[in-house]
């Protein structure tokens, strides 16, 4: 898949993932990567920009298989980007079906 695609959808696709609850990052991880082709090495660094920007918190909890683990949680202010991005990717990817659709790609 085109990584420009990858990078313009992935903040979107974790923001989404911690929606409902929170996620260590290897799950977060393991999560994208069973829909998109992705390194773990492009969301750590994601993780830790939304994290400065305020859109996530992180806490440790005692994990059963090992190590304590880092858990990223959404704030107030995540949901509302979340909500934001959202709303823009609904509108970008109707705009590219159309196109495509006036296309005729699929014929």
């Amino acid at each position: 898949m085109n990584i420009q695609f990858k990078k313009g959808a992935l903040e979107l696709c974790v923001l989404a993932l911690l929606y409902k609850q929170d996620r260590y990052g290897y799950e977060i991880v393991q999560k994208i990567s069973d829909q998109i082709v992705i390194s773990e090495g492009s969301v750590y660094p994601l993780l830790r920009r939304l994290k400065k920007e305020g859109y996530l918190t992180t806490y440790l909890q005692e994990s059963k298989e090992g190590p304590s683990r880092k858990y990223y949680k959404l704030t107030d202010q995540g949901r509302d980007h979340l909500q934001v991005l959202n709303e823009e990717w609904k509108q970008f990817s109707e705009g590219v079906n159309q196109l495509i659709k006036e296309g005729d790609l699929n014929e």
